[in-house]
């Protein structure tokens, strides 16, 4: 149960990352304005999930309030969903190693 939330938040965390980038594209003008609406909707949904998802992880993973300030953080600054998958790599194979 625990590997399934943490795979469900690295995949959202991945697609709330994209989102993001996506929406700060429509503001380079690399995207139609035309598409605002529905990457704002889908990257708001993907963010209300991103926070939901990296409470719940937090607390089953017993990490500290630290740590999930970090993830917050990370959900605002572009480009920092590739440090979350890298920390959370980190920490999923540490824990196999233990289980092992």
């Amino acid at each position: 149960m625990v590997i399934d939330m943490l795979k469900s938040f690295r995949i959202i965390s991945m697609l709330e990352g994209f989102s993001f980038i996506a929406i700060l594209s429509v503001s380079l003008g690399l995207i139609s304005r035309d598409f605002v609406f529905q990457l704002g909707m889908a990257h708001g949904v993907l963010f209300m999930l991103y926070l939901f998802l990296s409470l719940i992880v937090s607390n089953k993973q017993q990490w500290s309030l630290l740590i999930w300030l970090s993830l917050f953080i990370a959900s605002i600054v572009p480009f920092a969903f590739i440090i979350v998958e890298i920390f959370i790599s980190k920490k999923s194979g540490y824990q196999k190693v233990a289980q092992a």
